[in-house]
């Protein structure tokens, strides 16, 4: 019975997703003095990350040379990073501004299901990526052949719809449980295991599902990287010349990199205890992983870019030209 599984101090506040009820985002901390500087710091990285992924996509779009699969998934990542920010900044920013953190049920739901889904489309955007620069380096004379524009819009698009069917799932089963007050979330976004905290119904088949499904978008994806990257750097060190080898891993540095961070503190969010003590540094890793990650592989691939560095330099150069002789 729901009213044995709800303990006495609790009041079962929902039997199910379809009824009104508010969720309260407890955010990042409960200092009001913080307020104002987290607004403003968060409104920087937002809007700078907003700027850098559709400048990219802007440059990949109007320089013909630009126009490879591998900027193709660069167009992609861009956007699927623009996306999963803008599910969860606008409605950070306005609880610092306003002081409100609650959020409907359907809207934490709907938080959740968008973040997840651009998430999971990420791991296997990545792993396209690889296998790309894989080809590039381990088989350029078979990269045209294999690497067509066909293929880059199929990977592409299976990554996107893998992540959105994968989540749904996930988004079914949580729409089956039944939760209790209090109705507070310890965590400045909706997230599956600070919900399944507040269930009052049997969560094991939801975390056994959710790990299973895990395996398909996190952990298949990651080997599959590795083992791409374990190729890619045993072929550049059998290249003799020097000047070769730097010029080879400059085309796989920056999807390295990125690699690195968005894997790196993916896996110690989530493998990480979310005892009392640790939940304040597990928020802050998650707010690395989930707004600065965004804005850190916008910087990579506009800064670290040779090719983006030049499209964007001859572009202000002919915007400036432009304006001078208006």
């Amino acid at each position: 019975m729901l009213s044995s599984a709800c303990s006495e101090s609790r009041i079962c506040l929902l039997d199910n997703w379809t009824s009104p009820m508010d969720f309260l985002l407890l955010g990042l901390g409960n200092v009001p003095e913080l307020q104002s500087p987290l607004f403003f710091l968060t409104f920087m990285i937002y809007s700078v990350t907003m700027a850098g992924n559709i400048l990219i996509i802007v440059l990949v779009v109007a320089v013909q040379h630009l126009h490879t699969p591998m900027y193709f998934f660069l167009v992609n990542l861009s956007s699927l990073e623009t996306c999963y920010s803008s599910t969860i900044l606008p409605r950070l920013l306005a609880s610092f501004l306003t002081g409100d953190g609650t959020i409907s049920a359907h809207g934490c739901i709907t938080q959740f299901y968008f973040f997840g889904s651009f998430v999971t489309s990420e791991c296997y955007l990545l792993a396209a990526m690889s296998y790309d620069r894989y080809l590039a380096i381990c088989q350029p004379l078979l990269y045209a052949s294999f690497m067509t524009w066909k293929v880059c819009i199929q990977m592409a698009a299976g990554s996107w719809l893998m992540g959105f069917l994968l989540s749904a799932v996930v988004i079914h089963l949580l729409s089956q449980l039944k939760f209790c007050g209090p109705k507070a979330i310890d965590h400045f976004f909706c997230d599956l295991i600070p919900l399944l905290e507040l269930s009052c119904s049997e969560t094991r088949v939801v975390m056994l599902v959710t790990f299973m499904l895990s395996l398909l978008d996190l952990v298949f994806p990651f080997l599959f990287m590795l083992a791409s990257y374990v190729c890619i750097i045993a072929a550049i060190l059998r290249i003799p010349s020097r000047v070769s080898r730097q010029k080879a891993f400059s085309t796989c540095s920056s999807h390295l990199t990125v690699i690195t961070v968005f894997y790196g503190t993916l896996i110690i969010v989530y493998m990480m205890s979310r005892s009392v003590s640790l939940r304040q540094l597990n928020k802050v890793l998650s707010f690395f992983y989930t707004i600065l990650t965004p804005l850190v592989n916008s910087l990579i691939y506009s800064l670290r870019n040779r090719e983006v560095r030049e499209a964007l330099s001859k572009g202000l150069r002919k915007a400036v030209v432009c304006i001078q002789r208006s």
